[in-house]
């Protein structure tokens, strides 16, 4: 389905949304070969700044700012064991003093190290409602800089897109390209946050899809020091593919999943027969919508995949949060950030 073309500049709000018309398809890597695509870009990522530090500034305060907090070395507060707690942070004094187990809270290092997986496959190149799941891709990881790159913080990136035309059918003259998946190194500060965001922004989202498993452990090699990582995509791709890399980042790092979902994902609406490409194979398929069965088939295959993604998700120890292109996915990250917050400080003894 085509959305029309706005200006980049025009509007913040949902309806409007800070992404739209960000090159010929609304996409921010569709046009990026050009200086006009180029333009576009800057344009969108600078309207994306500011709108996320206008509303993230003064919600999110505190010693440290980000969506996930890590942990450090320095001893905090104790509270009450739950459930699910490490039993290495264990208060043995405490809990001796109160015969109720209590662990041992860390207060956050003040410097961080943050890496982003970026996930920019054809399939992201799509989108039915007020922005495509591309232009969702690049406003979560422009958040994520916002909320990571103080105090000398650094991040990060590996992005990966698909394999695209074969070098044999590429002409001689054509402009060169990033390799299917390519790695951003962590530098601290600001400008090259957003340099780092540059680069993304310009990827140029080629047909097929990039092995979701290889662009997560290439955040396992080589191996860091404990800090932050976070996975932007919409996890289409088999889950046994990704599951197993997901869980040994996580042994290692907090990790946050971040899947961006269209609503025509979810469900079909009843249009009659509507044409469908795949954006990855570039197969070509008529649906009879009209059909209600098919769409309660639709209906709930979708629902059993995102259900299956959920679980991979939550077993792995990941924290998941669903971003949607028909919603404010800025509320969406504040909810999150806040419910996160909660459970972490929920039952600290005072």
């Amino acid at each position: 389905m085509a959305r029309p073309a706005l200006d980049p500049l025009a509007g913040a709000g949902p309806a409007g949304g800070p992404l739209a018309g960000a090159g010929p398809a609304g996409g921010l890597g569709a046009g990026a070969e050009t200086l006009e695509g180029a333009a576009r870009a800057e344009a969108v990522l600078g309207r994306l700044q500011l709108l996320v530090t206008r509303k993230l500034d003064g919600l999110l305060q505190g010693d440290y700012v980000g969506l996930l907090p890590g942990p450090g070395s320095e001893a905090g507060e104790s509270r009450e064991y739950r459930a699910g707690d490490d039993v290495r942070r264990m208060d043995w004094p405490v809990t001796a003093r109160t015969t109720l187990p209590h662990v041992r809270r860390t207060v956050a290092d003040r410097e961080l190290e943050t890496w982003l997986a970026v996930d920019l496959s054809a399939s992201l190149e799509f989108g039915t409602a007020h922005w495509l799941k591309s232009d969702l891709v690049i406003a979560a990881a422009t958040a994520m800089a916002h909320l990571t790159v103080r105090g000398g913080n650094r991040i990060g990136a590996v992005v990966g897109t698909g394999s695209g035309v074969p070098k044999k059918t590429r002409k001689k003259d054509a402009q060169p390209e990033h390799p299917p998946v390519f790695r951003l190194p962590a530098r601290p500060g600001r400008k090259e946050a957003q340099g780092l965001l540059r680069s993304i922004a310009r990827t140029h989202i080629r047909p097929g899809r990039a092995d979701l498993g290889e662009l997560i452990d290439m955040l396992n090699r080589p191996p860091r020091r404990r800090g932050v990582a976070c996975v932007i995509s919409d996890f289409m791709a088999p889950v046994e593919g990704w599951e197993r890399p997901l869980r040994k980042l996580r042994v290692r790092h907090d990790v946050l999943a971040i899947e961006v979902v269209d609503p025509r994902e979810l469900e079909l609406p009843d249009v009659g027969v509507l044409a469908l490409a795949d954006p990855e194979t570039g197969e070509l398929h008529e649906v009879q919508t009209s059909d209600a069965k098919l769409r309660s088939r639709y209906a709930d295959a979708a629902a059993e995949q995102r259900g299956a993604i959920a679980r991979a998700l939550r077993s792995a120890g990941a924290a998941h949060l669903r971003l949607r292109t028909d919603t404010d996915w800025l509320l969406d990250m504040v909810r999150f950030v806040a419910a996160q917050r909660h459970a972490r400080t929920r039952g600290t003894t005072r």
